[in-house]
């Protein structure tokens, strides 16, 4: 950091309110000796997970609403900002708390610089694989899709990144959208003998074949190491059915318990659990079965600094969770003598590219596979004079003006954006690329749809997802987001039964007559017709003709009994 960017810093943290002490701390690169960790045990596990298809460092703003109901009402992941910091014991203004929460997020970004980046997770994860010999490297999923280089190559780019990053196991969700030809075509092909595609719960829907394997076991120093996969059980509700019409999906929790029983069976002593159901879904499995050391989790995102112990008839369970975008990387060191697990240590690392030398044969690969499309990628849209981000229980400022866009251009009343918890981050006064703006859209069925829908007909679709995100039941959650809404607001009750959750409908002020029919836009839908133009090319044009955009506010619901939850920073 120059000193003139060391001046620029304070005077920003200043503005922000910061104390003296925090200043300083804040303006310095992340704590010395952040990446030596010592080692423990004799197996050891890498995590990474939902990096959707980010090569390059960037920035990610955690979400400052992440609301628990029920049971998981105030616990881990439903944490945010001093909340996260107090439970996990993280210094104020440190590393640590940019790395996982939102608190002084744009004075805190400018300080510490981009995270993530493969060529920065590749000097990592050999730093770590020197010190820890036989270290095996775990996809979580949602790696082939998120970027426009990825949609462009239908996944091609991230295959090749995985290989050379020296990831051993993965399971999918977002993979599958590529459709089921082309998850067989790269399995069967690319990745055949170098990485192992595991879904225990990926079957055939005519006589309940196994699509995948199931496990499969590891020898490290000696130990065998069983590792089951887990793809995303809700595949064919969350995304076309077209993609994958003859695969069933599921939790599946007797079949997980098989594959416990199959491995240890097989001679495994450690036996973890690749996840990509979503940390509360996670937690609840983890209760509900026996002889499963860990679950490295993926899909809702969440960034947890600690595994959580849970406890089940066959001992405990290690519960965690490794965030999104490159930005974590975690890291289970276990323990074992005489044939089961005796201790553990485990890390969350957050990736500072400033902090990590990028990886040399990494970085030209990422430039060989971004070099035919570097043209269409750099073109600049727009410059925002606001923080543009994506994440959180509600609306996000980016998903804000994808929606102002769907409004403005098609002179509709209300708009529907999804509840999406990909998208990176840009910081006020940076410039919109088509790159940035794929990253918030890229995805195999994004045509724009407009439709007329009565009052009664948009209660139902925000009722609908409000349980998808708040029943208190994990198993009936999907994971995602709220579906973000423009055009109307509304009151939200998390913790109140299924249709009787959202209240207050207005339009204009007034309330949203039932009977009345209204315009509305959308895009992404999950049924219907196929054709239409893409969010992409509508945005893009909206963005060309606006040039600086200003500061979004993003919208939130009045929220109704929530008063103190610590998931609301």
């Amino acid at each position: 950091m120059t000193r003139r960017e060391f001046l620029e810093v304070l005077a920003i943290a200043s503005a922000a309110g910061l104390r003296l002490g925090e200043r300083r701390a804040m303006a310095g690169e992340a704590a010395p000796g952040l990446y030596d960790l010592p080692r423990f045990g004799n197996v050891s596990l890498l995590h990474l997970t939902d990096c959707h298809a980010q090569l390059r460092p960037l920035h990610y703003r955690e979400p400052s609403v992440n609301l628990g109901t029920g049971t998981a009402s105030g616990r881990p992941p439903h944490l945010v900002g001093e909340a996260m910091l107090r439970r996990f014991g993280i210094p104020r203004a440190s590393a640590d708390a940019h790395a996982f929460t939102f608190l002084d997020f744009e004075p805190a970004a400018l300080a510490y610089g981009r995270v993530g980046g493969f060529a920065h997770l590749a000097t990592l994860v050999k730093k770590l694989r020197a010190e820890r010999p036989g270290a095996l490297l775990l996809d979580g999923g949602d790696s082939w899709q998120g970027s426009a280089t990825a949609l462009w190559s239908r996944g091609q780019d991230m295959v090749e990144a995985s290989l050379q990053l020296g990831v051993n196991v993965m399971t999918a969700h977002w993979e599958f959208t590529y459709g089921a030809d082309r998850v067989t075509e790269i399995v069967n092909g690319a990745l055949k003998g170098r990485i192992d595609f595991l879904a225990q719960n990926v079957r055939t829907s005519d006589f309940g074949d196994p699509v995948f394997p199931p496990h499969v076991l590891r020898e490290v120093n000696g130990v065998a190491v069983g590792i089951i996969g887990q793809a995303y059980p809700y595949t064919p509700i969350a995304h076309p059915r077209r993609f994958v019409p003859e695969w069933t999906f599921g939790i599946q929790e007797q079949g997980v318990q098989r594959s416990i029983d199959a491995v240890r069976a097989e001679g495994a002593a450690v036996v973890a659990l690749l996840s990509h159901n979503g940390m509360d879904v996670d937690l609840k499995l983890a209760a509900r079965v026996g002889g499963l050391d860990a679950i490295l989790g993926g899909h809702t995102h969440d960034a947890v600094p600690a595994a959580i112990e849970v406890s089940n008839t066959g001992g405990k369970t290690l519960v965690t969770n490794a965030g999104s975008n490159g930005k974590f990387l975690g890291v289970l060191d276990l323990e074992i003598k005489a044939g089961r697990v005796t201790g553990y240590r485990y890390k969350l690392l957050p990736v500072f590219a400033n902090q990590l030398a990028p990886d040399a044969e990494m970085s030209a690969l990422i430039s060989r596979l971004r070099a035919p499309f570097e043209s269409r990628l750099s073109e600049t849209l727009a410059v925002t004079q606001g923080l543009l981000y994506r994440r959180g229980n509600f609306n996000g400022t980016f998903d804000q003006l994808i929606l102002d866009a769907l409004l403005d251009t098609h002179d509709a009343q209300v708009a529907f954006s999804p509840g999406f918890r990909w998208g990176t981050t840009l910081l006020p006064g940076e410039t919109i690329t088509r790159e940035h703006l794929m990253e918030q859209t890229a995805i195999t069925y994004p045509n724009v749809t407009l439709s007329e829908m009565n009052g009664e007909s948009i209660k139902a679709v925000l009722e609908d997802v409000c349980d998808n995100l708040f029943n208190p039941d994990p198993y009936k959650q999907q994971g995602g987001d709220m579906v973000r809404v423009g055009g109307l607001t509304y009151a939200c009750a998390p913790n109140a039964r299924m249709g009787n959750r959202i209240s207050d409908l207005r339009f204009n002020g007034a309330p949203l007559a039932p009977s009345k029919k209204y315009k509305v836009a959308g895009w992404a839908p999950v049924t219907g017709e196929t054709g239409g133009t893409p969010i992409w090319e509508l945005v893009e044009t909206w963005l060309k003709q606006h040039k600086s955009i200003a500061p979004r506010q993003a919208y939130l619901p009045r929220l109704i009994g929530v008063d103190g939850n610590p998931g609301i920073g």
